[in-house]
């Protein structure tokens, strides 16, 4: 799902910009990182002006979730410079790199599973994709209805040309945060994603 101006809409993200706990999500990078601790973030300053006016509420939910769609959003506004000279959305390289590093033929039912994604926003992707001439398509020789997909020699070129640019430039993004510190926060979001995923289900945009 994307919002108006063209960016991926973050969870909690309504059309205005704002989180649904009223933090604006539409400032440069840069100011996401505005001190350790979260003490002088955007998030930080919502929650002082929550506890003027209802000192009676818990803001600790809102203190992590807000961080979290905060630093969503300002990562998908960003957007990824590699991807973008690609020509790629993020959402285009995600099917790509489905196709890679599983390394078989797929079916777009399958690649909707493993990105998180609709079967109407893959069908999409897939047509954009296969004009290009990077995903080429087999029908299956028992049921024409199923189609099984697979990466041309351009389109692993491109992925295996773009992913070790792409990570650079995301570990650019990490760089204010040391190794350790990195390791943490990976496993507690990966904890949390679990958790999310057990009780809530995979997203579907």
């Amino acid at each position: 799902m994307t919002a108006g101006n063209g960016r991926a809409a973050a969870p909690g993200d309504d059309a205005g910009g704002r989180t649904a706990a009223g933090a604006p999500t539409g400032q440069p990078l840069a100011g996401a990182v505005a001190g350790r601790g979260g003490a002088g973030d955007t998030v930080a300053a919502v929650v002082r002006q929550w506890h003027a006016v209802r000192p009676d509420i818990d803001t600790g939910p809102m203190e992590i979730i807000g961080r979290v769609n905060r630093c969503a959003a300002l990562l998908q506004q960003a957007e990824d410079a590699p991807l973008r000279r690609a020509g790629l959305t993020r959402p285009e390289f995600d099917v790509l790199g489905t196709l890679r590093r599983t390394g078989h033929e797929l079916t777009p039912g399958e690649i909707a599973r493993e990105t998180f994604s609709s079967g109407a926003a893959v069908t999409k992707r897939l047509k954009q994709l296969t004009e290009r001439g990077l995903v080429e398509r087999r029908g299956d020789d028992r049921d024409r209805r199923v189609a099984h997909l697979r990466l041309t020699e351009a389109g692993r070129d491109l992925v295996d040309s773009v992913l070790p640019e792409q990570l650079s430039y995301e570990t650019a993004v990490l760089s204010g945060l040391d190794g350790r510190e990195q390791s943490e926060l990976a496993a507690l979001l990966g904890e949390l994603l679990v958790q999310l995923e057990g009780r809530l289900g995979a997203p579907r945009g």
